[in-house]
């Protein structure tokens, strides 16, 4: 039987309310005890970690065969265990026996081949498929062994490695970006989808035979908030047990009885991708550095998330290799000026500078629903509007990744430095948004990808930032906290992890948190 999607949602909340504590039972009937965390989501098209990124959920559905602790660092999963020889480079997993899926099959070696082979494999189009580039075989010796032969070191194998597992026999064969499969996934995960209400919410029963242990939670609620200010609202009505707030929301929420802010750590970034698949950027690349030089960094971080974060010039900063002598683009609108004049550009009646009879300007894109990002690139297009580069913002309904002029991206990882560097600023990388090409960019992330050398990493991770720097594919802005509110009855978060682009990362030891 069907109950409207609402009275499920009230009960939910009633229950979450009490922290689980069952109500009064007049009849000395069985009491329900089950505990319900109501978690505020962001919506899902479909849950497809092999295509996609970034899905929170993922956490809760799926194993890979490794996975990152509360420091990110490097644990087994799937993989109980794992051995590398160099002369072959050829890492080798024994899996974990007794795992099943959660329509009871088994899991097997073959799903683990199964999952990286569509994943590179180029009709499928992938963003994650530059991770597992270097794999030139994949062999089962039987169904707990599983090896992996490289053409060259990747010294972020074991990272990338804890890519959620998909079952062969549900998908062998499927559209892998199409596929029925992705509405209704199939895990090995700690919870199992058990409901999907389309824009409403996705539900969430814990899985009794996971095999690293039962959760402690019975039920978690994905309910899907897209709206910020909605968001906190339902926070402090009572409705949700976790979100991720603005900072600004989360401020109000800091001497609340009955609530926790979290103010994690991030690596997660945003700046201004310039697309240089646009004909403006063939003719104006050169006057980036001076868009760099326009942008008040400090404000932007001050006025939109009260300081909640640092002022970013790096993608790297969060990383053991970052290198702090890198050109910051600190903010100084005379060297703007001086760089645009240097470029033949000159200041028109409007207040515009112009070049060629152009004016120079372009349209920053802003992706629907994130007010955080939104307010950063009004206050950036207000800082290049008074220096003279005519910016406007939109929000269009859907990105245009090839048709856009810019946009205000979001990225960051905190895990090995090769993840987000290689395939987001590599020439025809599956995450290179922006269509950036720069042969040292390409020649520093291949050395510092086939090294597992800290020092020889570090020098080619200083020549990629400096790189970069010369020529920037980004106008950085700052690195942003994720802020999380949460009832004070929810306990188990581990609040010091640096979490990665979008706060994603909180989830990764929910089997020990508890409602009390």
């Amino acid at each position: 039987m069907k109950y409207p999607l609402l009275t499920v949602l009230a009960l939910l909340a009633c229950l979450t309310a009490c922290g689980g504590t069952p109500a009064e039972n007049p009849d000395n009937t069985a009491a329900d005890t089950s505990e319900t965390l109501i978690y505020a989501s962001g919506d899902y098209t479909r849950i497809n970690p092999a295509m996609d990124e970034h899905g929170e959920i993922n956490l809760l559905l799926f194993n890979g065969l490794t996975a990152h602790d509360g420091e990110n660092r490097i644990v087994p999963a799937l993989a109980k265990s794992w051995t590398f020889d160099a002369g072959s480079c050829t890492y080798t997993f024994q899996l974990e026996e007794g795992v099943t899926w959660h329509d009871g099959e088994p899991f097997t070696a073959d799903d683990v081949k199964f999952t990286i082979e569509v994943i590179m494999a180029p009709e499928n189009s992938s963003e994650n498929a530059p991770n597992y580039e270097d794999v030139r075989e994949i062999t089962v010796p039987n169904p707990y062994t599983v090896s992996f032969r490289l053409a060259a070191p990747n010294a972020a194998f074991l990272d990338y490695m804890s890519i959620p597992v998909l079952p062969k026999h549900l998908l062998e064969g499927e559209n892998m970006q199409e596929s029925a499969f992705f509405r209704a996934p199939i895990g090995t995960g700690p919870y199992r989808l058990t409901r999907w209400d389309e824009a409403q919410a996705i539900t969430l029963e814990k899985n009794p035979d996971y095999f690293k242990g039962e959760p402690k939670i019975d039920t978690v609620v994905f309910k899907i908030v897209t709206d910020d200010n909605a968001r906190a609202l339902q926070m402090r009505a009572g409705e949700l047990d976790l979100a991720l707030l603005t900072p600004r929301d989360a401020e109000s929420f800091v001497e609340t009885d009955g609530y926790t802010v979290h103010r994690m750590t991030t690596s997660d970034y945003r700046g201004i991708l310039f697309n240089f698949r646009s004909d403006y950027w063939t003719a104006n690349r050169d006057i980036i550095p001076a868009i760099c030089y326009s942008l008040d960094r400090q404000a932007i971080l001050d006025t939109v998330v009260l300081g909640h974060g640092i002022t970013a010039y790096s993608p790297l900063q969060r990383n053991v290799y970052n290198d702090e002598t890198v050109e910051h683009y600190d903010y100084n609108p005379e060297k703007a000026r001086q760089l645009l004049e240097a470029a033949g550009c000159t200041l028109g009646e409007n207040g515009y500078y112009e070049r060629g009879g152009a004016e120079i300007g372009f349209v920053l894109s802003v992706g629907a629903g994130d007010q955080v990002r939104l307010d950063m690139a009004q206050a950036a297009a207000q800082q290049l509007c008074a220096v003279g580069i005519h910016c406007s913002v939109e929000v269009p309904a859907q990105v245009d990744w090839t048709g856009q002029m810019a946009y205000l991206i979001g990225w960051g990882s905190p895990f090995d430095a090769d993840d987000h560097t290689y395939k987001v600023f590599g020439t025809g990388k599956g995450a290179n948004y922006s269509a950036y090409s720069n042969a040292e960019v390409d020649r520093y992330l291949l050395e510092a990808r086939q090294t597992d050398d800290p020092a020889r990493r570090a020098a080619a991770y200083a020549g990629f930032q400096q790189a970069l720097a010369a020529d920037p594919a980004f106008a950085f802005l700052c690195y942003i906290d994720a802020d999380y509110v949460a009832k004070s009855t929810l306990r188990g978060i581990s609040a010091d992890t640096v979490m990665g682009h979008h706060g994603v990362g909180i989830f990764w030891n929910i089997c020990d948190w508890t409602i009390e």
